[in-house]
C-alpha cells in the first residue's frame, strides 16, 4: 500500500512539473497567470516568480494587474529577496494607492528594507534606509495595525546604529587613546541621550578620564583627577547601582587618595 501511495505521489509530482514547464515555455499569458496564482497559493513562490516575471508587461493596466502585482511582491518577500520585495511593494503602493492592500504593502515594503540591515559592525547605510522607510510608513499610517511592529523594528535598527557608534568610541579606550575616547564618548552621550548603551559609555568615559589622570605628569594630574571625579559622579547619577559600582568605587578611592597630595 505504501509503495502505491509513493508511486502516486511521484506521478502527481511529475505531472505537476511537466505542466509547469509546459506553461513556462508557451506564449499563453492567461495560462501563465493562472498557474502563477496556483503556485503562489500553494506556497511555491520561486516558481510563481518565474511566471510573474514573464507576464508583468502584458498585464499592466488590466483588471487582474492589482492582484498580480501584489502576489508578485509577496513572492519576493516570501523568498527573502528583500531588495526586490521592497521595490515591488513600493511600486504597488504607487500604482494602487487606493487598494485595500496598500497599507499592508507599504508596511511590508518598509519592512523589506529593514531586513537588509547587516550586523552592527558593518556599514549601516541599509540600516539608515530601513529606518527612513519605516518612519515614512509611520508618518503616513499613524493608526495602522502594523504600527507596533513598525515602531519595534525602528527601535532595533536605531539601537544597531547606536551600538556601532558606541563600539567605535569605545575602541579608542581599547587602544589606550584616552584623550580621543573622552571626546568620542562625550559626543556619543550627547548625540544619543536615550541610548541603552549610556551606562557603558559613562563608565568607559570615567575609566578613560581615570587612566589619563593617574598616568599624567604632576603638572596636569590634579586637573585630570577632578575631571575623572566628575565623570564618576555622572555615572552614579545616571545609575546609583551601576553594574560597574565595585570597580568604579575602587577607582574613586585612588582618585581621592591622589587628590590629597595636592591639598597639603
Amino acid at each position: 500500500m505504501k509503495k502505491i501511495i509513493s508511486l502516486l505521489l511521484v506521478l502527481v509530482l511529475f505531472v505537476s512539473c511537466n505542466e509547469y514547464q509546459k506553461v513556462l515555455k508557451n506564449e499563453d499569458v492567461g495560462a501563465k497567470y493562472a498557474l502563477a496564482t496556483k503556485m503562489y497559493e500553494g506556497g511555491k513562490y520561486s516558481k510563481a516568480i518565474r511566471l510573474f516575471e514573464q507576464i508583468t508587461t502584458s498585464y499592466r493596466g488590466k483588471p487582474q494587474a492589482e492582484k498580480m502585482f501584489y502576489m508578485f511582491s509577496q513572492c519576493y518577500y516570501k523568498t527573502k529577496q528583500y531588495y526586490l520585495a521592497g521595490y515591488q511593494f513600493e511600486s504597488f503602493v504607487s500604482s494602487y494607492p487606493k487598494s485595500e492592500k496598500a497599507e499592508e504593502a507599504a508596511f511590508l515594503g518598509a519592512k523589506s528594507y529593514s531586513m537588509l540591515s547587516p550586523v552592527y559592525s558593518l556599514d549601516q547605510t541599509d540600516t539608515t534606509k530601513g529606518i527612513d522607510k519605516l518612519q515614512a510608513f509611520i508618518d503616513k499610517y499613524p493608526n495602522s495595525e502594523y504600527l507596533p511592529e513598525a515602531n519595534e523594528l525602528t527601535r532595533k535598527l536605531s539601537e544597531k546604529i547606536e551600538k556601532k557608534v558606541f563600539e567605535n568610541a569605545k575602541g579608542y579606550h581599547t587602544i589606550s587613546d584616552y584623550k580621543s575616547a573622552l571626546v568620542a564618548l562625550d559626543n556619543f552621550v550627547v548625540d544619543y541621550p536615550g541610548t541603552p548603551f549610556k551606562e557603558d559609555a559613562l563608565f568607559y568615559r570615567y575609566d578613560s578620564a581615570y587612566q589619563l589622570a593617574i598616568n599624567s605628569i604632576p603638572a596636569k594630574m590634579e586637573e585630570r583627577l577632578n575631571v575623572a571625579k566628575t565623570a564618576y559622579s555622572n555615572l552614579v547619577k545616571f545609575n546609583a547601582e551601576t553594574k560597574y559600582k565595585t570597580q568604579a568605587s575602587e577607582m574613586l578611592a585612588r582618585i581621592e587618595k591622589d587628590l590629597q597630595k595636592f591639598t597639603k
